[in-house]
């Protein structure tokens, strides 16, 4: 019997690429088809993504894939980061080039939101993580310097659910990339209706809330004429890309609190999966996030501006002109001195500054640390910081759950960081298992699977990739136990929680 093929569309904030999930009754293999490239495009002093360029690419990947496998591909999925949106009118018409999350429009939009609506009480009817980059503060900035578009908008589609639509004319948001909004219930599972009232925004353009696995039907004719892919349905999996990491994670310990994962890339997104939203003060009081996962499971994690660091000081070291790719710069760090100097990684400083680089020695020099000087050194201190910032999530998880984190999962394109996976067991003092790389991939297709009758339930779907693919363990090194465990102390000077 040949492979049924699941296609799992991924688009992140640096690339995007169409894979083939091919699944053999027992494993899944995956095959890359087209990859191409995403970021920020500046335009008229703003920041912008070009939707359209990248619905062209998802299209040219597609038709690949009908060429590839034609009627054996059984349905297709598409998965995003989150908070970011696009807006249709009733007749289907884009209004406004979408923005980007980095743009500096939501600047100041905190205390604009809590002169109307107590901090409090916007955790209590979300229970989201305040940061300005949200869905919920980029509509007040929308509604303060562009009401004509929110009063023309008859939907809300957030970026994978826009890409859904794209594909199968459905107008509906899933719910894993709904709950990054700040502008969702947990524990409804509906739009903050009062809330949005609150803020004075239209409660009627946000669409219909689906679950991860939902058939969204077949494709446009068009779309379905241009890849050669007529047989193939719409299946909307988590379609946050974090959420379908995490689907993915080879946990043996399915509806247990014992473990963490670290969904690490662009961003590290840290947390526990738990049954029920975690809604209390000093959930609040810590600023931890609760994002919805498959099964109506939730992600309390934190959102860390993760290897974001290490790419724009990769981008400042271009600019003057020194070119290294990222396994050099691993190197360099490797070599480098260790524990010498660290920064908050969720500094405001570093969302999106001209030159990272400088912005990292800045910070050393304003906490009167040694300011690092070379590529080697700048990378390290970005990477031991993070796996600091590991350790300060990984004790606010532990408080919040009540149960020891006894491993931490790592997947995603960072996993292939053994330098950064190293620091991570280190700080955090835990066994680390690294892999699977792809795993927003692989819980996009086996979500489709899933769908499709093929895998059963979560438990099963973990099962899979544990079979399917390996894992790196990484252990805390004790030679420098005493090390890091003063390297913690000095972090929690200036690093808030």
């Amino acid at each position: 019997m040949s492979d049924q093929v699941y296609l799992g569309i991924d688009v992140g904030a640096e690339s995007g690429r169409v894979m083939a999930g091919l699944w053999d009754g027992r494993r899944i293999r995956l095959e890359e088809l087209h990859r191409f490239a995403n970021g920020p495009v500046a335009v008229a002093g703003t920041v912008r993504w070009d939707v359209l360029r990248l619905w062209s690419e998802i299209q040219h990947g597609l038709a690949l894939a009908g060429r590839r496998f034609g009627k054996s591909v059984v349905s297709i999925g598409v998965d995003t980061w989150g908070v970011d949106f696009a807006l249709l009118s009733k007749n289907g018409e884009l209004l406004g080039q979408p923005y980007h999350y980095r743009d500096a429009r939501t600047r100041g939009m905190f205390e604009r939101a809590f002169a109307r609506v107590p901090r409090a009480q916007i955790f209590a009817a979300t229970g989201v993580q305040f940061m300005e980059i949200n869905t919920l503060y980029q509509l007040l900035a929308l509604r303060q310097n562009s009401p004509e578009l929110l009063d023309a908008a008859h939907t809300f589609l957030t970026m994978p659910d826009f890409f859904n639509w794209c594909l199968a004319g459905a107008r509906v948001c899933e719910f894993t990339n709904a709950t990054t909004t700040q502008c969702l219930d947990p524990s409804r599972r509906s739009w903050a209706a009062d809330l949005l009232r609150q803020f004075e925004l239209p409660a009627k353009i946000f669409p219909e809330i689906v679950p991860p696995g939902t058939r969204l039907g077949p494709l446009r004719a068009e779309v379905a004429e241009k890849t050669g892919l007529a047989s193939a349905i719409v299946i909307a999996p988590a379609t946050h890309d974090t959420g379908s990491a995490v689907a993915a994670v080879p946990t043996l310990h399915t509806g247990k609190t014992n473990w963490a994962y670290l969904s690490s890339g662009t961003w590290s997104c840290m947390g526990a999966e738990l049954p029920r939203a975690s809604l209390t003060p000093r959930t609040l009081e810590l600023n931890v996030t609760n994002e919805g996962g498959v099964n109506f499971t939730y992600r309390l994690l934190k959102n860390i501006s993760g290897l974001w660091l290490v790419q724009q000081c990769r981008r400042a070291f271009e600019a003057r002109g020194r070119s290294c790719d990222y396994a050099e710069l691993v190197r360099l760090a490797s070599d480098a001195p260790a524990l010498r100097s660290f920064v908050d990684p969720d500094d405001a400083r570093f969302l999106n500054p001209p030159d990272m680089a400088a912005a990292i020695q800045a910070f050393c020099r304003d906490t009167r640390q040694p300011v690092p000087e070379t590529e080697g050194e700048l990378v390290r201190c970005a990477l031991e910081s993070l796996a600091l910032k590991y350790q300060v999530t990984l004790s606010c998880l532990e408080e919040l759950t009540g149960n020891k984190i006894e491993v931490i999962h790592i997947v995603g394109g960072g996993s292939q960081n053994h330098l950064l996976n190293q620091f991570a067991a280190n700080a955090c003092d835990r066994p680390v298992l690294a892999g699977p790389v792809e795993a927003t991939v692989l819980g996009n297709v086996l979500v489709q699977a899933r769908a499709s009758s093929e895998v059963i339930n979560l438990a099963e779907l973990r099962a899979v990739v544990r079979d399917s693919f390996e894992v790196r363990p990484f252990e805390p090194d004790a030679k420098t136990a005493e090390a890091w465990a003063d390297a913690r102390t000095r972090f929690s000077a200036f690093a808030a929680r």
